[in-house]
């Protein structure tokens, strides 16, 4: 990685001093340890110490209504059955569905002005967790590999970027693109850890460390005429495991309080965010939490009446869990799709793919709170004002984690890339 001016500003030196917000937030973590079952915990209390800036990216795969989530619009020819409610802040509505996070719309930043390009499934994805860059030459990272490269791991050393998701786990090297294998996503299918990560009862860990010192050896002889892209990538999942393996407790469900796990809910989704909580007060860089099943182009609103209310339960909880302990000062909160639904009601009363006119949700780290930004129509059919491409979020994203993103540049191969679509930049009315 090249950076093409002093990249002294992803780590500024007030970060370092124990400030009256610092303070005020290690506070309100000791009242959360007493109202969440100790929420507060002594990773919490390093990771406001260290001040190490995080991300929590909440992926909704298929695509949630922006009708009936952040941007109702009821009463009207497309409108839906749902109400509007109000929210925490004056003036700005959510749909009934999301009655909980309503109420945390003083810590939140919805941009309801998204106008992008695909509205497939197999490219929409790949599009938006890469940011659309306009050099298509390369394959580029998704948005996980991007900050565990840029950012590295935290001191905490666990892995940078870590996906929770419904089936199957293992190591997803394609999420890297040209940064190569090392920064893929280590995946927990379901939440569990992966296979075999104990050590086997036979092998002491006097033998277990001989092993591995042998072993590294023996990797540092095979690297000398080898890529390094590969061997690296070798090293870093060996121990990748090495440290998951000191830290067992990071998938014992029975930590958890009963309150917890009903706050959040019992469901996938549920379940998953408050094991990514878990990874936040643990150090882990970047947390990846997805959701399947948002695609609804028929039965629509029975299905956003299951699907959203179980969002709402499982995002509002995060919210005032990382808000109440402090943590919401360096974690930066994401939830997002590849595109929104129609606002036409299809013939099996469903809503199709709407890349048009949608929204996201941005909150904690770098991001101003109660603002909405752009709008839609009265219809919500397409953008009124300020549309913003992915790219613009991606910028966002970056300079709310303290990158420049228009200086700074990926190194591939001698080849200079910028780390986000060079023709935009970032939406500033959200920023802090």
């Amino acid at each position: 990685m090249q950076h093409k001016r002093n990249s002294s500003s992803l780590c500024t030196p007030h970060e370092h001093a124990l400030s009256r917000r610092v303070m005020l937030g290690t506070m309100a973590g000791g009242a959360a340890s007493m109202a969440f079952g100790g929420l507060a915990t002594p990773a919490v209390a390093e990771a406001l110490r260290q001040k190490e800036k995080q991300v929590l990216f909440i992926w909704l795969d298929g695509g949630i209504s922006q009708l009936e989530s952040w941007d109702p619009k009821p009463n009207t020819s497309f409108g839906g059955p749902f109400r509007s409610v109000p929210t925490s802040v004056k003036g700005v509505h959510f749909c009934e569905l999301m009655q909980r996070t309503a109420k945390h719309m003083d810590k939140l930043a919805v941009i309801r002005s998204l106008c992008t390009h695909d509205n497939a499934h197999s490219s929409g994805v790949a599009r938006i967790q890469r940011g659309d860059p306009k050099n298509r030459g390369v394959v580029y990272p998704y948005l996980g590999s991007a900050f565990a490269k840029l950012l590295g791991p935290t001191s905490s050393k666990l892995p940078p970027y870590v996906w929770i998701k419904p089936g199957s786990g293992g190591f997803k090297a394609e999420h890297a693109g040209f940064l190569g294998p090392k920064y893929g996503a280590l995946a927990f299918g379901d939440g569990q850890p992966p296979d075999n990560l104990l050590r086997h009862e036979s092998i002491s860990e006097e033998a277990d460390t001989q092993r591995n010192e042998l072993r590294e050896a023996i990797n540092r002889r095979y690297a000398v005429q080898r890529r390094k892209v590969s061997t690296e990538a070798s090293t870093a999942v060996f121990d990748t495991a090495q440290q998951l393996m000191k830290r067992q407790d990071l998938f014992d469900a029975t930590t958890f309080s009963a309150a917890d796990i009903q706050r959040y809910g019992t469901h996938d989704l549920g379940r998953h965010t408050l094991i990514a909580r878990k990874m936040l007060e643990a150090g882990v860089r970047f947390v990846n939490v997805t959701s399947y099943g948002w695609d609804t182009h028929g039965d629509h609103f029975n299905g956003s009446a299951s699907l959203i209310p179980k969002f709402d339960q499982a995002f509002s909880a995060i919210i005032e869990d990382l808000h109440a302990s402090g943590m919401l000062e360096n974690v930066l909160v994401v939830a997002i799709s590849e595109f929104g639904r129609t606002p036409r009601i299809n013939g099996h009363i469903g809503r199709d793919h709407w890349p048009e006119a949608w929204s996201t949700v941005m909150a904690g780290c770098g991001i101003k709170r109660g603002i909405v930004s752009g709008s839609t129509n009265e219809q919500g059919t397409w953008v009124k004002d300020n549309p913003y491409d992915i790219g613009h979020v991606f910028h966002t994203m970056f300079k709310a984690l303290g990158i420049d993103s228009i200086d700074t540049e990926y190194d591939n191969g001698g080849q200079p890339l910028p780390i986000a679509h060079e023709d935009m930049q970032s939406i500033t009315e959200v920023l802090a």
